[in-house]
């Protein structure tokens, strides 16, 4: 066994006091979101019904820097700084050269990465004068953070949770309702958005764009409700990065830098949380990391998605945002990872992905389950279904320098633990998974409901 440490810490003194935004240092800024009527870019005016003035400024803002509140870092004390672990077990069980390094975000309340936005995000609303947050949640991790961070601001908070998730998860139910949340199955008979998908097809799975049409739908119909996104926008990209912040300066006390970074991928944040701070440095010709993307194949909007304007939600209500996306109408197969079932992929990822800054992978579940179990029985941990991803692509990374010889530095963000997702588990060691390949076919009749936007 290394002498190198397992554990590397930071104090709370040494945890970040601000979140960095990449806008500025990238060779060239995102295109602007269009309000889906005219067609041209959107004000502060049209988000103003969903948001609170603070966050719509830091949507846009052209600043690098962004100060953490007090307040926002008084609770992020519960859990931050996170620990950066190195994965000594999981390279002797691998036989690689490699050295494994993952930030874990599990040791969160909501035992994901979620808390990092949902805190700020609850904070913002109730300085604004807000009383409710609705929101979606697809595996639930990112309802649980935003029952949780309400709770902390004194907020009332609503949430529909995809139907598939929903049924396959019954204790992140009872966990967002002992934080104090409401939370429905999507799609609804509570919204419009929900009935008429239900009217089309009673079975319906849910996605996560039908659970976002009817949060979105029941925030715009009530002045003291404001809607809350767990993924995919800049602000809550914004406030992630300070996983990568901290892991930054957690090398640096073990003395290395990363020559592989691997995040999965559904909106983003996670991924851009870890990633971003690392790809600034990598900008300056401080480090130069591979950043690597990996997505589900059943849900494949960087690999297999195109790069154009698109609702974020299935019924339509959202602003246009260019992204990679398999279609707003697309419904995803229903896969234990319901973190990543999104049709579209952050439209600042999705930028850097065009730039070139970025590489994107994807797997499918059951080589993902593969790596999680092989995780949990080195290092100890269960892994949620989502970080499995990253956790396949970093075990294919080390088993490459296996057979190089090559002494790579990967570094993973291990967003969440598995304990809600056990059920998954089970069928996987049952020998009941199935794994879900998105065809060209249904690509192509998914993007054909894309909305017209001129070049």
């Amino acid at each position: 066994m290394s002498d190198e440490p397992t554990k590397i810490l930071l104090s709370e003194s040494e945890m970040p006091r601000r979140w960095y935004n990449i806008v500025p240092d990238l060779p060239s800024p995102p295109p602007p979101v269009l309000h889906p009527g005219t067609l041209q870019p959107v004000g502060p005016d049209d988000l103003a019904p969903l948001f609170p003035m603070a966050l719509i400024e830091q949507e846009v803002t052209p600043e690098r820097y962004v100060d953490i509140p007090d307040e926002v870092l008084d609770v992020y004390k519960l859990w931050r700084p996170s620990p950066l672990y190195r994965a000594h077990r999981l390279e002797k069980a691998l036989g690689t050269p490699a050295k494994i390094y993952y930030k874990y975000e599990g040791v969160s309340p909501a035992g994901s990465h979620k808390p990092n936005t949902a805190v700020p995000q609850a904070f913002y609303n109730a300085a604004a004068g807000v009383r409710r947050l609705t929101t979606e949640t697809g595996a639930g991790q990112w309802g649980t953070a935003l029952a949780f961070a309400s709770a902390q601001f004194g907020l009332e908070c609503e949430i529909w949770q995809v139907r598939a998730s929903y049924d396959q998860k019954p204790y992140r139910k009872i966990m967002i309702e002992t934080f104090g949340g409401v939370i429905h199955p999507s799609p609804s008979e509570l919204t419009a958005a929900g009935r008429k998908v239900l009217a089309e097809d009673p079975d319906s799975p849910g996605s996560l764009g039908i659970a976002i049409s009817e949060a979105v739908e029941v925030a715009a119909q009530n002045a003291d409700t404001n809607y809350a996104l767990g993924s995919v926008l800049n602000h809550v990209l914004l406030h992630q990065t300070i996983i990568g912040e901290e892991a930054l300066l957690q090398m640096a006390k073990a003395g290395v830098a990363p020559d592989v970074i691997v995040g999965c991928t559904g909106g983003g944040s996670n991924f851009a949380g870890l990633a971003f701070p690392f790809l600034r440095e990598k900008l300056a010709g401080r480090m130069a990391p591979t950043i690597r993307a990996v997505e589900p194949a059943s849900c494949p909007s960087l690999t297999k998605g195109i790069y154009a304007y698109d609702f974020g939600d299935t019924a339509g209500m959202t602003p246009l945002m260019k992204m990679h996306t398999l279609g707003h109408g697309f419904i995803p197969d229903p896969i234990h990872a319901g973190g990543l079932r999104y049709h579209g992929m952050s439209p600042l990822i999705s930028h850097v992905y065009e730039l070139g800054l970025i590489e994107a992978v994807a797997k499918t579940q059951k080589e993902c389950f593969e790596a999680g179990v092989r995780f949990a029985r080195s290092e100890g941990i269960i892994p949620a279904p989502e970080p499995t991803h990253a956790l396949a692509a970093c075990v294919e990374e080390a088993l490459r320098c296996k057979e190089t010889g090559e002494e790579k530095v990967i570094l993973t963000a291990l967003c969440g633990h598995g304990h809600l997702d056990l059920p998954a588990y089970g069928k996987f060691l049952a020998g009941d998974m199935v794994d879900h390949e998105l065809s060209g076919d249904a690509v192509r009749a998914a993007l054909a409901g894309l909305p017209s936007v001129p070049a």
